[in-house]
């Protein structure tokens, strides 16, 4: 088995009295899909900062791709964070901007591409995205679902490695956010990067794990599928099963 492109070793998180991570320990595989579930206030968003580096551990490392980014000079940790792309929880569009103009921004500020090859790689990436004929409009102008496939396009621009979603599906019907895991499904495919998406919309996003994480009271249980989550003995995760999935659902390999 290859060596994890993410690492979390021994992470230990407080806010003030609140243990939000209790020496916790994760790998994530290159090339597949992670979800990050677990109740409000469990660490997932956290989580997400901490392998942006935006957050440090209060002990632990966090290694991205042999390096640990706790340890690293801020000239070395920016390098490693051009590898990421982020889709916030609402897209984070630039209301004074366009949707071409959105989705250039990246390539604007660090490309150093002309603006012929600007314009040729954001309209590809609108096409392959249906966003084709809206790059005109403006983010007001656009529906819940149309801002998440922009805020999508844009964090491809750079050709990212390593994806990370943050609640992408908030404020989606069931219709658009079903659209929206179809989206990112094609995507991973199409481009072929490392996702780790966190989210609170238990089952339907396990779908698209390759990997599930669940973080409770500050412990962390990895699980290779849905199905071992369901099958799972331990009482916080029997807990956690009856509470997000009762006990209708059943996973597609259960069916």
């Amino acid at each position: 088995m290859s060596e994890p492109l993410i690492k979390l070793v021994d992470v230990v998180k407080r806010f003030g009295s609140q243990l939000v991570l209790d020496r916790i320990s994760l790998d994530i595989p290159k090339g597949k899909t992670t979800v990050i579930a677990g109740g409000s206030g469990q660490g997932k968003s956290v989580t997400l900062k901490l392998i942006l580096g935006l957050m440090q551990p209060d002990s632990g490392a966090v290694i991205i791709d042999g390096v640990d980014i706790t340890r690293v000079g801020r000239r070395e940790l920016d390098r490693i964070r051009s590898r990421f792309g982020v889709l916030f929880q609402g897209a984070a569009l630039l209301d004074s901007l366009n949707v071409f103009d959105n989705v250039a921004l990246p390539l604007n500020e660090r490309s150093g591409l002309g603006r012929h090859e600007i314009r040729e790689k954001v309209m590809a990436t609108l096409m392959q995205l249906g966003l084709i004929g809206h790059e005109d409009k403006f983010p007001a102008q656009l529906s819940g679902g149309m801002k998440k496939r922009v805020g999508l396009a844009r964090a491809l621009q750079l050709e990212p490695g390593i994806m990370l979603f943050d609640e992408p599906t908030t404020g989606l019907d069931p219709e658009k956010t079903m659209e929206i895991y179809r989206l990112f499904h094609e995507t991973r495919e199409r481009f072929g990067y490392t996702a780790v998406i966190v989210s609170h919309d238990i089952p339907k996003v396990f779908n698209l794990a390759d990997q599930v994480v669940v973080l409770n009271r500050g412990r962390v249980f990895s699980f290779a599928s849905p199905e071992e989550i369901q099958l799972a003995t331990v009482p916080e995760m029997r807990e956690f099963v009856q509470a997000t999935m009762g006990t209708i659902y059943r996973s597609k390999g259960m069916e």
